[in-house]
């Protein structure tokens, strides 16, 4: 059998104290029939072309060293390897745990020998592999943040929102109160207002009626004086011809002076039948007052007289039951008036 290519070994081998590292000697290996049987009937030596044949030891070996120069990323996910040599080779291996990049990936209170199936996982792989769930974690966590972030944002977005409507409503509300308010308030002195006008105005109107009736009392004057009133305008009975009686009745002594009630002029003075003595005094308006019953005139047709001035006496002639002074009231166009009516409109008390 041809002899083959030396099997390649490792430059350096550790120091059985592990302080310093030596270089290798180089040896030349020639398999032979004996060094290439299977060990234990599971394992052999393969050949490949192109002339060096290498066990699965030595790829085993790269494998590990690739892993721990950081070369292959995905070796977490391939299956332990099981390596078994022959002693003559064994012997001749270095250390694993003293290459350089391998040793420390090798757990330090693991036991497990070349040829143990289960190998440990290597710390350099679990790390690589939680850094990545840890980033992914890291990023679904800044994600997860951002979203409550924005959650909470929009929350306060609505929360002030609603605020703001609340306050709007409630400044609208108060606006309108203060509205009302005001223009109840301006209604009410308003109508405060109206009220002492009108009060006022009744006030200026009552003394201007007053200072008007005190004009007319002084220029229109009762008929007579020391009288009593017996009978009134519109009063019922059977002794006046009319059934009603037309006049106001003054009763006074025979004798009482008759004035007159206002300047005028003297229409006429003579006997009127049922009248007895009678003076048609004509007012300035045309308005005219009948004295009747006189006992004597002492003012004839045609004379002016003023307010005041004695035109007859209080006498019984005529349709009498006694002294008295029938006085009647009738207008310009002869319709008759309540003569007390009459005189207290010109300010006068009967």
């Amino acid at each position: 059998m041809a002899s083959n290519m030396p099997a390649p070994e490792t430059a350096f081998k550790t120091d059985p104290f592990g302080d310093e590292v030596v270089e290798r000697e180089w040896e030349e290996w020639n398999p032979t029939a004996d060094s290439v049987r299977p060990v234990r009937g599971r394992h052999r030596v393969v050949k490949q072309r192109g002339g060096l044949a290498r066990s699965s030891t030595v790829l085993g070996v790269g494998v590990i060293a690739a892993v721990g120069a950081g070369g292959m990323a995905t070796a977490q996910d391939k299956p332990a390897v099981s390596i078994s040599l022959p002693d003559s080779i064994a012997d001749k291996l270095p250390d694993a745990k003293s290459i350089p990049g391998v040793g420390s990936l090798m757990s330090d209170d693991s036991d497990t020998g070349y040829g143990n199936e289960n190998t440990a996982p290597l710390s350099a792989l679990t790390t690589a592999v939680d850094s990545g769930d840890g980033a992914e974690a890291e990023q679904k966590a800044g994600a997860g943040e951002a979203l409550r972030a924005r959650i909470l944002a929009q929350a306060e977005q609505q929360q002030a929102e609603a605020d703001a409507e609340a306050k709007a409503a409630a400044e609208k509300t108060a606006a309108e109160q203060a509205a009302a308010e005001a223009a109840k308030q301006q209604s009410t002195a308003e109508a405060k207002a109206a009220e002492e006008k009108r009060k006022a105005e009744e006030a200026a109107e009552a003394k201007a009626e007053a200072e008007r009736l005190a004009k007319l009392a002084a220029s229109y004057s009762l008929p007579t004086s020391s009288y009593t009133i017996t009978s009134t305008y519109g009063e019922s009975g059977s002794m006046w011809s009319s059934g009603q009686h037309t006049g106001l009745d003054f009763a006074a002594p025979t004798g009482t002076p008759v004035k007159a009630v206002h300047s005028g002029t003297v229409k006429s003075a003579a006997w009127s039948g049922s009248y007895g003595y009678r003076i048609v005094l004509e007012l300035e308006d045309g308005s005219e007052v009948w004295y009747a019953h006189l006992s004597s005139m002492t003012a004839s047709a045609g004379q002016k007289v003023s307010t005041g001035e004695t035109i007859g006496r209080v006498g019984a002639t005529g349709n009498v039951t006694g002294p008295h002074l029938h006085l009647e009231v009738h207008t310009a166009g002869g319709s008759g008036l309540d003569p007390m009516a009459w005189l207290r409109d010109k300010g006068l008390t009967v």
